[in-house]
């Protein structure tokens, strides 16, 4: 079960250490370098829905193996997948 409430919490965290930074391109690369799993947040229809960002194969394999590990995870608040797509893509480049 995802719990959004701690998501939306993450994101609160994150906007705020982006929002505190000079370089806020660099602020947001380094808080998606230090986490294994980074959630995009963003409204929905439905209320609200995520897209990973980064961490896909660690979500895989916690999928596969039903066996959790350790892993950090963070969110980042966005308007629309979109935004969130754009910054996964940003990030692998």
């Amino acid at each position: 079960m995802i719990d959004f409430d701690e998501l939306r919490s993450l994101a609160a965290d994150v906007r705020i250490f982006i929002e505190a930074s000079d370089d806020k391109a660099g602020a947001l690369k380094a808080v998606v370098n230090a986490y294994d799993v980074v959630l995009g947040i963003f409204p929905s229809s439905a209320g609200m829905d995520l897209h990973v960002v980064k961490g896909t194969e660690v979500l895989n394999h916690i999928a596969q193996t039903q066996i959790t590990g350790d892993f950090t995870h963070t969110a980042i608040a966005f308007q629309n997948r979109e935004q969130a797509i754009a910054l996964q893509h940003a990030m692998a480049a």
